[in-house]
């Protein structure tokens, strides 16, 4: 970190969103500006500006100053005043006025803003309204100043700083002192660690209950993030005493305080006809309780309820929707097809190839042909393209089926405003989380029928629960299992390789003999290194080469992990740099190119883009601070203060695959990723690919994945509740 000071000579420009400002600054001793850039919230041109931060090189503007921290002074000569109070610092006062009122009070000026502002009466044009809003705007300019020092001052940045005065105004320094957890809540970036390392620079006692009760509630937000509904009591004090270094009388404490608060919910876990177990509750935040616990009573209430669905002959209805298809259904098919028709809530599940599209075409026709209102739609915008495609009606994102409204923060339609629709049929189903399976529940009108469509052997969701699988599990709703792989899919390897891994079998990894070609294939290659090398050179050479593939659209490398040598993070710089020759630029520290591949990873209502969404960097602008990305041909803009939401995703987790389908996918297998081998992660991997899947690693690697079918428990009440 270096220092820098000068007096500000110009703002050229400044974001009122994010206080991101651009100044030429005059530092002593120099005859040329200096360009300096930041969060600089109320600055104006004529202050001492003092700063600490780092020199870097723009690509198209040259030698920057980039401020982390600083602290600015009002200006003492005459000259910096007028020039303070023409800066648009004070509406109302512009160069002429600025002139006008130095002339009169000199470099008194301020002092007399400030303390006696009735004395600017004797300046010409000046009325009794004017003057009170100078007093007005330079007590919030004050206030603003006051405000990021006092913030800095206890170890927050200058970006942290705007984004908190932006937060709570006049209001900031009260809050953060009352207490300055409440941003790890508030403000998206200021995570726990942040709020709590500000806590302790203001001098917070460790062991406060203040601070423990805010530790609780961050580690119930980890496991949230691990795919946990809910936290045992006993491993969650283990864990919040181990984080926060205290001792777990005081996380106990601070338990109880939270109950009491009702910030969290407590559940009894003992079983009548067990032997009682003391302490043994499940720990839950509010919302999951409720959407876990709502979900299973409208499930339920669902099924129970009233059909519009009138009875017909099925016989007729079979030969007549095979007809329309031009196929012959199998038996399976049928009866996923008849369940539909005959219950309210029908789960249909089947690997790649067992016919599960064809299902949803014969289910709507027969809907169709007794005039009823079907509405489709799957968790991500991919599966829900491919549904619409495939089933030659409109299909929608689960998000815009119920139309999230970011001004009225929640979902518009719900159980007092439900869905216009008499049957709801949802596709990639074992991707849906806890919450969002509840939202969805919720807006279906208790008449209707409900359709879950899916692959129990795909990964849970991202999100907590393991929703699909407990539906299927606890015995309640018809289940219809597809098991048949026909013969069009039968002559892909990439479909009977998934269902031999999902049956526990090595699958064939002979490569053809040339120039014979098949769309799966493996290379073997033990070490990490090569391994990776192989990869880069698959995705820029061989696969656009030999098969005619784009190597940034169409090509997509998916890894079990982020760490290790071909892990997504590694894999990413590399490939970017292979793939992508453009000139990078520096992104709240991060390399960004135009037409580099992006992946959303947080759920962003407000600009209708959602985990796991992925597109391409269509421009990049440092003047404005703006980053725009194109997802399928929609272009939305970013702040940079916003792109922490973006990753690199020319190598993404098989985890955040989910739900989408890729041209050609790569996968590394290896023991360096042993913790994470597992039967479903590499089913779903290798299910993600359309025409062409290539797997890279070692076959020790791949044979401890198939042999590992016991996927990670995840802590989750659903299926009990709906036995």
């Amino acid at each position: 970190m270096e220092e820098m000071s000068g007096y500000v000579e110009r703002i050229t420009y400044c974001n009122e969103e994010n206080s991101y400002t651009v100044a030429r600054v005059q530092e002593k001793g120099k005859r040329e500006l200096t360009t300096v850039v930041g969060n600089l919230a109320g600055l104006n041109s004529g202050e001492l500006l003092r700063a600490t931060g780092k020199w870097v090189q723009n690509p198209k503007f040259g030698r920057q100053f980039q401020v982390e921290t600083y602290q600015t002074l009002v200006p003492a000569t005459v000259n910096g005043i007028e020039k303070y109070l023409a800066s648009g610092l004070i509406k109302g006062i512009g160069p002429a006025m600025a002139k006008r009122i130095v002339q009169a009070f000199g470099p008194d000026t301020l002092e007399v803003i400030e303390k006696t502002p009735e004395k600017l009466s004797r300046v010409g044009g000046l009325g009794a309204r004017r003057i009170a809003d100078i007093s007005r705007a330079w007590q919030e300019q004050r206030d603003i100043k006051d405000i990021m020092i006092f913030l800095q001052g206890h170890g927050v940045s200058a970006g942290y700083s705007a984004k908190i005065f932006r937060q709570y105004g006049a209001d900031s320094v009260k809050t953060v002192q009352e207490n300055p957890y409440r941003l790890a809540a508030d403000i998206r970036g200021i995570g726990f660690v942040t709020a709590d390392k500000i806590a302790r620079n203001m001098g917070m006692d460790p062991a406060s209950v203040t601070r423990v009760k805010e530790g609780v509630v961050y580690v119930l937000g980890e496991v949230l993030n691990e795919g946990h509904v809910y936290y045992p009591y006993l491993p969650l004090l283990d864990r919040a005493a181990g984080l926060l270094q205290v001792d777990r009388e005081i996380v106990v404490e601070a338990v109880a305080g939270l109950f009491t608060d009702q910030r969290i919910v407590l559940e009894d876990l003992n079983k009548p006809e067990e032997e009682f177990q003391p302490n043994h509750k499940a720990v839950y935040l509010p919302a999951f309780h409720t959407a876990e616990a709502g979900l299973a009573r409208r499930l339920t209430a669902l099924a129970a309820g009233p059909s519009l669905v009138r009875p017909v002959d099925q016989g007729k209805a079979m030969a007549w929707v095979e007809e329309r298809l031009k196929v012959s259904l199998a038996e399976k098919q049928k009866e996923a097809v008849t369940c539909a028709v005959q219950d309210k809530v029908t789960i249909i599940t089947g690997g790649p190839g067992t016919g599960k599209t064809t299902i949803i075409k014969a289910m709507i026709l027969m809907f169709q042909a007794l005039q009823l209102r079907v509405l489709l739609a799957a968790p991500t915008g991919r599966a829900a393209r491919r549904m619409q495609e495939a089933a030659g009606i409109e299909a929608k994102t689960i998000h815009r089926l119920l139309e999230y409204s970011p001004q009225k923060g929640g979902f518009k339609r719900n159980q007092d405003n439900p869905l216009a629709a008499d049957v709801v049929i949802i596709d990639e189903a074992s991707m849906i989380d806890t919450i969002l399976m509840y939202y969805l529940v919720k807006a279906v009108p208790l008449p209707a029928t409900l359709i879950l469509v899916g692959d129990i052997n795909q990964l849970p969701s991202v999100g907590p629960g393991t929703v699909f699988r407990d539906i299927i599990a606890c015995g309640r709703f018809k289940v219809v299992t597809l098991t048949d792989i026909f013969r069009q899919a039968a002559e892909s390897r990439i479909v009977v390789a998934a269902h031999q891994i999902n049956e526990g079998k090595m699958p064939d990894l002979r490569a053809p003999v040339p120039p014979a070609r098949t769309d799966f294939y493996f290379i073997e290659q033990e070490d990490p290194e090569r391994a990776a090398e192989t990869i880069v050179n698959l995705c820029r050479e061989r696969i656009p080469k030999s098969f005619g593939f784009h190597a940034t659209r169409d090509v997509q490398v998916l890894a079990p992990m982020h760490r290790g040598s071909a892990g997504v993070t590694r894999l990413n710089e590399r490939l970017q740099e292979v793939l992508n020759s453009r000139e990078p630029k520096v992104v709240k520290g991060r390399p960004f190119k135009v037409d580099d591949k992006v992946m959303q990873i947080v759920n962003n209502y407000d600009k209708d883009v959602y985990n796991g969404d992925i597109g391409l960097v269509a421009s990049i602008n440092p003047e404005d601070q703006e980053l725009v990305v194109d997802f399928d041909g929609r272009l939305v803009s970013y702040g940079y203060n916003d792109t922490d939401q973006l990753e690199p995703a020319y190598a993404v987790s098989i985890h955040k695959s989910q739900g989408s389908e890729y041209p050609a996918v790569v996968i590394p297998v290896l023991m360096q990723h042993f913790m994470l081998l597992q039967r479903n992660l590499i089913y779903t991997g290798i299910t993600r690919g359309k025409k062409l899947v290539v797997l890279v690693g070692a076959k020790k690697a791949l044979a401890t994945a198939i042999a590992n079918d016991k996927p990670l428990g995840r802590y989750t009440l659903l299926r009990e509740r709906l036995q």
